[in-house]
Order: C-alpha cells, then sequence, then structure tokens
C-alpha cells in the first residue's frame, strides 16, 4: 500500500436522464481526477442520470412522464455502458465507487458499484431503505447491502449514499469491518427557503451527517454532491420548485479521521473535484483515543445483530 493516498470528491452536475451522456461525464471525471493523481474518487448519489428531485416537486401522476424517461435512462449494472466505465476506471488504475440509479428489471435502486484499478466491480450494494418520497421509485437493499467494506491496494474503502448516514446501527457496523476511506454519496442539498422545509435536509445537516462519520468511525470521509444550475432545471423537471430556488447545491468536502476538513470548498454552484492525500496512519492516531468498537465499547452491555441474508420473494423447497 502507498503511504500517501490521493482521494477525490467529485463535486458536479449530472447529464439529466441522459445515460449515454452520463456515462461520458463520468469517464470524463475519472480521467481528469486520475491526470491529477487521484487513486480513490467518490461520485454522488445516483450521478446517473441525476437525482430525480422533481418526485419532492411533482405529484406522482404530474411526474409520471418524467419518471419514465428516468427508469430508461438508468444504468444496469451489468451493460455495455458500464463496460465503458469499467474499461476507463481500469485505464486510469484507480479505485472508483460510483453511485448510479440501477436499473434491474421493473424497479429502480440507488446503487454504488466499487471498480477496482483492474475494472472489476468487487463489490455492489444498495441504499438499505430510500428516503421518505424515494420509497415510491426506488427498492430497497437487502442484506447483502449491509456489507459496504472492501479491502483495495489503497486501503479498506466504504461507502454509504445521502441518509444512509443517519441510520446509527449501519454506521456502526461499517466500523466494525475496519473501514480506512469511506466514501459520502450526496444529490445537490439546498438550503431552506421556507420556514416549512425541514432543517435537517440543508447542507449543514447533510454535511454533519457525513462529518460525525469521520470522527466516530476514524477514517477518512470522501464526501461527494451534486450540483443543479439554473439553466437545467427544466430537464431536472423542477421549474418553480421552492426548494430548488437558488441554483448549486454543492457541499463537497474531505474529512480527516479527527474530523478536520481537509481542503477549501468549493462553492455551491462550483463543478469541479476536490483532492487530498493522505496517510492511512492518521486512522490509528486518531483511534487511541476513540475506537467505537474497540477499547471504547462494551459490548457486554450494548451489542448489535446482523442480518445478512437476502429476503427473496421466492423461495425454493431445497432453499430451505
Amino acid at each position: 500500500m502507498p503511504e500517501t493516498i490521493k482521494v477525490a470528491a467529485i463535486q458536479a452536475e449530472p447529464v439529466w436522464n441522459d445515460l449515454q451522456g452520463g456515462v461520458d461525464k463520468s469517464i470524463s471525471l475519472i480521467q481528469e481526477a486520475a491526470k491529477n493523481g487521484a487513486n480513490v474518487i467518490g461520485f454522488p448519489e445516483v450521478f446517473i442520470p441525476g437525482y430525480p428531485w422533481s418526485i419532492w416537486a411533482n405529484s406522482p401522476t404530474d411526474n409520471a412522464p418524467y419518471m419514465n424517461e428516468y427508469f430508461k435512462n438508468s444504468l444496469e449494472r451489468e451493460s455495455e455502458e458500464m463496460d465503458q466505465i469499467r474499461a476507463a476506471v481500469r485505464e486510469a488504475g484507480v479505485f472508483c465507487v460510483l453511485g448510479y440509479s440501477e436499473r434491474y428489471k421493473g424497479t429502480l435502486y440507488i446503487a454504488q458499484s466499487y471498480i477496482d484499478q483492474t475494472g472489476t466491480i468487487v463489490h455492489h450494494r444498495r441504499k438499505i431503505k430510500p428516503t421518505h418520497v424515494e420509497r415510491a421509485i426506488y427498492g430497497d437493499g437487502q442484506g447483502e447491502s449491509l456489507e459496504n467494506v472492501v479491502s483495495s491496494k489503497f486501503g479498506k474503502i466504504a461507502g454509504l449514499n445521502c441518509w444512509e448516514h443517519t441510520q446509527t446501527l449501519l454506521r456502526y457496523y461499517e466500523y466494525s469491518q475496519d473501514v480506512d476511506i469511506h466514501v459520502s454519496s450526496w444529490p445537490s442539498i439546498f438550503p431552506r427557503h421556507v420556514p416549512e422545509w425541514p432543517y435537517h435536509i440543508t447542507p449543514e445537516c447533510c454535511k454533519a451527517f457525513s462529518h460525525v462519520v469521520s470522527m466516530e468511525g476514524a477514517c477518512f470521509v470522501i464526501l461527494s454532491s451534486q450540483i443543479l444550475t439554473e439553466e437545467n432545471k427544466e430537464k431536472a423537471n423542477v421549474k418553480g420548485y421552492t426548494y430548488t430556488k437558488g441554483s448549486g447545491g454543492g457541499f463537497s468536502m474531505i474529512f480527516s479521521p479527527f474530523g478536520e476538513e481537509l481542503v477549501k470548498p468549493l462553492e455551491p454552484h462550483e463543478e469541479g473535484i476536490l483532492y487530498a492525500d493522505i496517510n492511512l496512519e492518521e486512522k490509528y492516531k486518531a483511534k487511541q483515543n476513540l475506537d467505537i468498537v474497540g477499547h471504547y465499547s462494551r459490548p457486554d452491555q450494548l451489542s448489535l445483530r446482523v442480518n445478512r441474508h437476502a429476503a427473496k420473494p421466492v423461495f425454493f423447497a431445497n432453499d430451505l
């Protein structure tokens, strides 16, 4: 393992409802990050084909034509489009956690594929519980999606999507897997423009959810987020939606295992890539003070039960 690893947090606008456009832009960002020396790259949540804020802005009936297009432009894990991304990762020689809307048969999932430097998908997971109205269009990740840490030549790398960071027990299980680098994938999140909007869905609070992972897990955190520009609000089907009144929505950051911000943030409307050179030894310095699944735990008093088996819709007699 290299003594110093360069990590990269993507802050960029999706190519809305355009599968091939999203693939091309993802490849371009991977190539740019690799050219600048990145070893580990984190993408925002459902970067392909973009986060559908329209499900919050419109009724299901009014939004149905848009979501039909969204479904068709979502990415299948086993597909020519994914093969293009895997080839780009292999050519770049990086480790990438790609966030995308996964189309599988008749259902969409908020997915993350972990692609190593050989272009192999070494792990694949789905958001275990879509948030609020997301449940109208996305399915649940099953037991296999609890496993979210994989070993790589750049350390043990994990990922969670958006409000999965609020799942206390899920976070705790990740820490028990000895994570080094955590990829925190988010959509665009906007300031509260109306008093009725829940404050915990603001950039400040959502950033804090990722921030706490760095301290609890004593790990580096790559927070990657989308942006939404004014000219693309019609494409995203949110024109006139109060929550997205201002353009932007980006709040990307890279945190140390002590919770320090390691980079200067981009502006909320600014597209770019944040980089930080990290040394994984810092993790062990942080754990001297705080190892919540080790010396700072009491498993005799508090412990976690985990079911890693997928719940299948159809069982056969020889499965039982």
